[in-house]
């Protein structure tokens, strides 16, 4: 039995659909024969969907004979996976003591009334997830926040705001 939702490991490559296959057996490839790559190899696997999907953890299990409950201990261990799919939007919200001192939760706040998503959340349209994290390591920026590869800093809740009315805005106007 696998840790990773009680199914059997020799089934689960049925699961996944060949186009995945293909995607995960690149990215193994890369570091076929290479000890102590699990790390990277999940690292990828996230660049690629955004998220550790259940079924590419047994599949990489199954592919490598690396033990489910090994590569379920690293996704969980590791505060950089995630095993729920994220929006297109990661909004990492700093609450470290600058952040907080400085009015992080008041931030938080605003980005509740925006988009009514509170940390750990994804809003109904799929765009935008809340992460609180202990510290961007942008303390003379605070209050910050990163969104996507982007950071943002001396926030106010109103320009927390109107940065995240600005995103929106272009996301919806890109996908029309």
């Amino acid at each position: 039995m696998s840790c990773c939702q009680g199914k059997e490991n020799s089934g689960i490559a049925k699961e996944i659909l060949q186009e995945d296959q293909d995607k995960i057996n690149k990215i193994l490839s890369k570091y076929e024969g290479k000890k102590g790559s699990l790390i990277s190899i999940l690292q990828d696997i996230q660049e690629e969907y955004n998220y550790l999907p259940i079924e590419t953890l047994n599949y990489i299990s199954q592919e490598t004979g690396t033990k489910p409950a090994k590569i379920h201990g690293v996704a969980t261990f590791y505060t950089q996976f995630r095993l729920k799919p994220v929006g297109e939007n990661l909004i990492m919200l700093c609450q470290g003591t600058a952040c907080h001192v400085n009015g992080s939760k008041n931030i938080e706040e605003a980005i509740y009334e925006e988009l009514k998503i509170k940390d750990g959340e994804t809003t109904e349209d799929n765009l935008f997830t809340l992460i609180n994290v202990a510290c961007l390591g942008c303390c003379s920026l605070s209050p910050v926040m990163m969104i996507n590869d982007e950071t943002y800093g001396n926030l106010t809740p109103e320009n927390a705001k109107e940065i995240l009315k600005e995103i929106k805005d272009k996301q919806l106007t890109k996908g029309a």
